[in-house]
């Protein structure tokens, strides 16, 4: 089966994906009996969202806190020039704690979201892991205090 950048996604398409953005621990089979079509048609129409990258995999969700991962924070980097923007990158995804990096517009280069066990391991990875990476000019950082929505994108 071939890669078609012209597929588009029909109602049996979104069908699947609300499903699986609700539990996608859900088998192929029961995907199947509440679209009233064949496990074969589920597993052919998996394999090419797949394909097309629109399934990018599966994830855990980790309840952080009972983990021992109590902090969660944003941290705002100011690069000095655009020519460290891909040396930034590269040192940032060699930090564990950081689990989002983003490429923004505004006051800030990137945006980084981090997660760590406490305040002192917090300070740890700003002055001995983000803040002496090559081409940082400066951070700001936020803390999350409480996080009342989390949810995937409805289709």
């Amino acid at each position: 089966m071939g890669l078609n950048q012209n597929y588009q996604l029909d109602d049996l398409d979104l069908q699947i994906l609300d499903i699986l953005i609700k539990d996608c621990r859900t088998p192929y089979l029961e995907i199947a009996r509440m679209c009233h079509v064949s496990g074969g048609t589920i597993h052919v129409r998996m394999k090419k969202m797949e394909e097309l990258n629109i399934i990018k995999g599966s994830r855990i969700l980790l309840n952080l806190p009972k983990l021992g991962y109590d902090v969660c924070c944003f941290v705002g980097i100011y690069i000095d020039k655009t020519s460290s923007y891909t040396e930034v990158v590269n040192e940032m995804s060699k930090i564990n704690e950081v689990v989002e990096l983003h490429l923004t517009t505004g006051d800030y280069t990137v945006f980084a979201k981090v997660i760590c066990k406490n305040i002192s391991d917090l300070q740890d990875i700003l002055l001995n892991k983000i803040n002496v990476i090559h081409g940082i000019q400066r951070t700001d950082t936020i803390i999350s205090l409480n996080q009342p929505i989390d949810r995937n994108i409805t289709i």
